[in-house]
């Protein structure tokens, strides 16, 4: 079950409560107001309850539900401490060295809290990273260079063990003044007729392709480049629109000019960001340790780095978190 609720959204929501205010949870926890706001507000819309009741100027109280909530999520922050308790016991085990690679477009969002993360939690193991497009990461574990990859399911083949945890759907990217920067959806066939900035990555560029033609449509290409940050220019500079899966947090690129995201219409085939390991290797104890810390840190509505998605489905309920609390208890150490 993929999580829909990350661990830090819940360690951030159980921090406000005992505070009593976002401020003072955020001097405690050293995390920004809007980080923690965000995090609350996403709970409440995930459960479809009202967790604080919000009083001017004199800080926010639970709600009987946001108690009931609170406890569950401080069962489950419980179990999951207990897991790395344990785990960490085993001397012989949870050490070493772990190599680990990381798709470019992703590493800048999910490297600091997963990848690095991972180190501060079990300080006798030391972490490299390598980071490359699809193809020199599937070289690289069956040359055995990296341990596992954090990337995603793009043409993966039957030496490949390849575990999903989170759906990135495309979506489209355009300068505020694009003509089509108002619109909250758009189709491929109405992008056809604009230019486009394609993201030039082995076998990710056959992907963005492939929607087009799947719909027997050719992209008006324009310009291409690898690296993601100058596409985002590019488009930011009114050049063309662009296809992603990724969703920044900032909405500018690094010229300082704001972006607009846009939904794309109609059915498409999502990318799958999820660990890869060689299926000819037995994974160490240390790398299904990092396995299972990447399952409670990445989910379709919560990966670190990145925006919540925009649109998902809104009919949760609140035995979604006693479920997720069910797994952790009968997850394998």
């Amino acid at each position: 079950m993929l999580n829909r609720i990350s661990l830090r959204q819940m360690e951030y929501f159980v921090a406000t409560a005992e505070c009593s205010s976002i401020i003072t949870a955020s001097d405690r926890i050293h995390v920004s107001s809007p980080s923690i706001s965000a995090a609350v507000s996403h709970i409440e819309s995930e459960l479809q309850v009202q967790l604080f009741i919000r009083h001017h100027a004199k800080g926010l109280t639970l709600t009987p539900i946001g108690m009931q909530v609170m406890v569950e999520c401080k069962h489950i922050l419980e179990q999951m401490s207990s897991l790395y308790a344990i785990a960490s016991e085993s001397a012989n085990s949870i050490r070493g060295p772990l190599r680990v690679g990381c798709f470019q477009a992703l590493a800048p969002m999910i490297s600091p809290e997963v990848v690095y993360g991972f180190s501060q939690a079990f300080p006798a193991v030391r972490i490299t990273q390598a980071e490359g497009d699809q193809e020199s990461l599937m070289e690289k574990l069956r040359n055995m260079e990296i341990d596992i990859a954090l990337t995603y399911d793009l043409y993966v083949n039957d030496d490949i063990v390849f575990e999903p945890l989170a759906q990135l759907p495309p979506h489209v990217i355009v300068g505020e003044l694009h003509p089509l920067a108002e619109r909250t959806a758009v189709t491929l066939e109405e992008l056809a007729e604009y230019p486009m900035i394609l993201l030039d990555m082995p076998l990710s560029n056959a992907y963005f392709m492939s929607l087009f033609l799947s719909v027997g449509l050719q992209p008006n290409i324009t310009a291409r480049s690898a690296n993601s940050e100058v596409v985002r220019a590019m488009v930011a500079n009114h050049m063309g629109y662009a296809l992603f899966n990724v969703r920044p947090k900032s909405n500018y690129s690094l010229d300082g000019r704001r972006l607009v995201r846009i939904r794309l219409a109609g059915k498409h085939r999502p990318m799958q960001l999820g660990m890869a390991t060689y299926k000819a290797v037995n994974n160490s104890r240390l790398v299904n340790a990092f396995m299972q810390r990447c399952r409670a840190y990445i989910s379709d509505q919560y990966i670190p780095g990145m925006s919540a998605p925009r649109f998902f489905d809104p009919r949760k309920v609140l035995h979604d978190v006693k479920d997720k609390h069910a797994d952790i208890q009968t997850t394998p150490s």
